[in-house]
């Protein structure tokens, strides 16, 4: 046959007279995008996905219309391109319109809360079949210091958890711990590098959010600096977070996996002292700021300059480290005021250094506190008090030393933009309580001292683009606390550092690659649809008296053994997709932004069902493109499968009517191997 010469996004490509552009890509080594499009049956060109625009017909004019590359053939000369953008817009309207009628979770809500994106369910499995290590190569994609994550994080992950609608979520932030003590322990999970790029980047900050931009840039196969003002690597995790909860030693375990990659680790380096921002850039081919946020906020309120009042961190620098001296506080009374995490390791460290009476003083109520719920009960076991609705109005000394807080009595008043009902002053209502020492714990702001020619927002942090990570200097980048909104907690800054690393080793390869949070199809689920689910009740973390702790800095929490923290994961619902990997119609969906929402409607409530004798129906997920009916047709030969309904309501149902035929399915399975949206699964049980 003759052989038809044309192009394709400008790749010279040949195929036989009669091919369709569909089948010519895919014989050139060409994806384009395709959902309802198989081999073995006839073309029905449903989806709307495979849209091309020829540009040049061969002698020189544009076909006036986008064709579908399923159907049509390729002439003699062709120039046909699927990245236009009248054919990226047509592809985005079609994967909206499939989207808005989606209902499947391609995620679980506990990846989905992850602000590092970490694949929850994947190495919740992987410890349920006792696989560690396995389950720390996961994790390690997103993060790369598990065991102290594990320890500290605040577990948004656990807060989605749809465990918790049966009876109480899964200890994810505990197995995470978990299999990342395992893996230290034996034969340790390693990446190994890509091959040396030549290209040269430095970190400033050797915090949670600069160790994680340097082992992913590592990883990429650049040179990667870190430079760092402390004695040691870590960051707030080393100088913020008592020993109690994170082992400092783990912490250097961990960090040398860093090291042991590559990454050359530089301490005792002050930006704007000892170094440049101009130096890095005229030595190095990008810059990452990673600073943190190491100032105490302040109240703002009369005598908060006395001998006595000191900040969250400031107080815990030394004694969390152990680089400092614990104080003596024996017989002293300490005011804490604050509501987070930070007040919590400021409170329960008092405790530990001696103090006879520790105060909270808080401005809303309990229920108001941003601190962990665990982190507010092992405080209180351990024997701090509470003083809430009320705000401090004033430090009064004696001899220029702390002697008391005068207190605003508060109540709650109407809720504000965020929905927490904000506190009011009552006026004239005040109250007292005695305290040598006072530590102000309501927040953080940055440092920006040598950051020469960096802008910065009203905020006074640093303004980087949400998308790109730059700064308005050219090759200068900054992630984390340091920029934009402000402190936040260490997760988050390892998302951001993550995010960053990938645009950064894209622009250092040449390309131009902006973050955009990737589209992720997601479905409501209610304590009713989980009903009929045997409850079995979180498996307990173990910790050490309070009696005991209180005195000492030795951790709290005693950590799971190999078979409890096996039967914990077991109770995991695997609420994301069986199919994602593999699912055709998410890896599009996320190669653009996506806005399914301007399509809002009526949704069908399509449940599933296993009348398919060992298939799984998801009518959810189904996006009618009749595959799965097209092939138990024509290439299974045997018709089990039709859509039934018209227009919306649609639905896809198989028909049953002579027992030889319900056992055929179960050898047959062609029509879930076509499925390109996990809307059918085998059933294995």
């Amino acid at each position: 046959m003759s052989q038809i010469h044309f192009t394709i996004n400008g790749i010279p490509c040949t195929c036989e007279a009669g091919t369709t552009v569909l089948q010519a890509a895919k014989q050139n080594g060409i994806e384009i995008p395709n959902l309802c499009n198989d081999e073995s049956v006839r073309v029905y060109g449903a989806c709307g996905l495979c849209a091309v625009e020829v540009t040049d017909d061969g002698t020189g004019k544009a076909l006036p219309k986008l064709l579908r590359a399923c159907s049509a053939k390729p002439q003699e000369g062709y120039v046909i391109r699927f990245d236009t953008k009248r054919a990226a817009q047509s592809r985005k309207i079609a994967l909206e319109l499939l989207m808005s009628d989606h209902t499947g979770d391609c995620r679980g809500p506990c990846q989905l809360s992850c602000p590092a994106g970490t694949d929850c369910q994947g190495y919740v499995k992987k410890i349920a079949q006792g696989d560690f290590r396995g389950a720390v190569e996961i994790i390690k994609q997103k993060i790369p210091l598990p065991a102290a994550i594990g320890r500290v994080c605040p577990h948004p992950c656990e807060q989605n958890c749809r465990r918790g609608l049966v009876e109480q979520p899964i200890s994810i932030a505990a197995l995470k711990a978990h299999a990342a003590d395992r893996d230290l322990a034996g034969d340790t999970f390693r990446p190994v590098p890509l091959p040396d790029t030549g290209k040269r980047v430095a970190v400033v900050g050797g915090g949670p959010g600069g160790l994680t931009a340097a082992y992913y840039l590592r990883l990429k196969g650049h040179a990667v600096t870190v430079l760092d003002a402390a004695k040691k690597m870590g960051g707030m995790l080393r100088y913020g977070i008592p020993a109690y909860r994170l082992p400092k030693e783990l912490l250097d375990r961990e960090i040398s996996e860093i090291a042991a990659l590559g990454v050359s680790m530089q301490n005792g380096v002050r930006l704007g002292k000892d170094i440049t921002l101009q130096q890095l850039r005229d030595e190095y081919d990008a810059v990452i700021l990673a600073t943190g946020a190491w100032r105490s906020m302040a109240m703002h309120v009369p005598g908060e300059t006395l001998d006595g009042v000191t900040g969250g961190i400031q107080f815990l620098h030394g004694i969390s480290s152990g680089e400092g001296e614990i104080p003596d506080l024996t017989g002293k009374c300490v005011a804490v005021c604050g509501g987070g995490n930070t007040a919590m390791d400021a409170c329960r460290t008092a405790i530990r250094c001696g103090a006879a009476r520790v105060s909270v003083i808080y401005r809303r109520t309990r229920g108001e506190m941003p601190a962990e719920v665990t982190e507010i009960e092992e405080s209180i076991e351990e024997g701090v008090s509470y003083e809430f609705l009320a705000n401090p109005a004033e430090i009064i000394g004696e001899n220029g030393h702390v002697k008391q807080v005068k207190l605003q009595v508060m109540e709650l008043g109407a809720p504000d933009a965020s929905g927490r009902r904000a506190p009011v002053p009552i006026a004239g209502r005040f109250k007292y309580l005695d305290a040598d020492l006072v530590i102000m714990a309501i927040g953080q702001t940055p440092d920006t001292a040598g950051l020469d020619g960096i802008a910065l927002t009203k905020k006074g942090t640093v303004a980087a683009d949400a998308g790109t990570f730059r700064t308005n200097l050219p090759g200068v980048y900054a992630v984390g606390d340091l920029t934009n909104r402000g402190a936040s907690i260490a997760i988050e800054a390892i998302g951001e550092a993550g995010r960053c690393a990938a645009v950064v080793d894209a622009a250092l390869r040449g390309e131009e690659k902006p973050y955009f949070a990737p589209y992720f199809s997601q479905k409501q689920v209610t304590a009713a649809d989980l009903a009929d689910r045997e409850q079995q009740p979180r498996c307990p973390m173990p910790t050490r008296p309070a009696a005991e702790r209180r005195h000492d800095f030795a951790p709290v929490n005693r950590g799971l053994d190999n078979e409890t923290a096996m039967r914990e994961a077991r109770r995991c619902l695997e609420c994301g997709c069986h199919d994602y990997h593999e699912c055709k119609l998410i890896r599009y969906a996320q190669q653009q932004e996506l806005h399914p929402e301007r399509f809002a409607g009526a949704k069908n409530a399509h449940g599933k069902e296993q009348r398919l004798v060992c298939i799984e129906r998801d009518n959810g997920k189904c996006i009618l493109c009749g595959l799965c009916v097209r092939v138990c047709e024509e290439a299974a030969g045997k018709g089990i499968l039709g859509l039934v309904g018209r227009g919306f309501p649609t639905v896809v149902k198989p028909e049953f009517d002579r027992p030889e035929v319900i056992a055929g399915c179960r050898d047959c399975l062609k029509c879930v191997q076509a499925c390109p949206t996990g809307a059918l699964r085998q059933i294995t049980e």
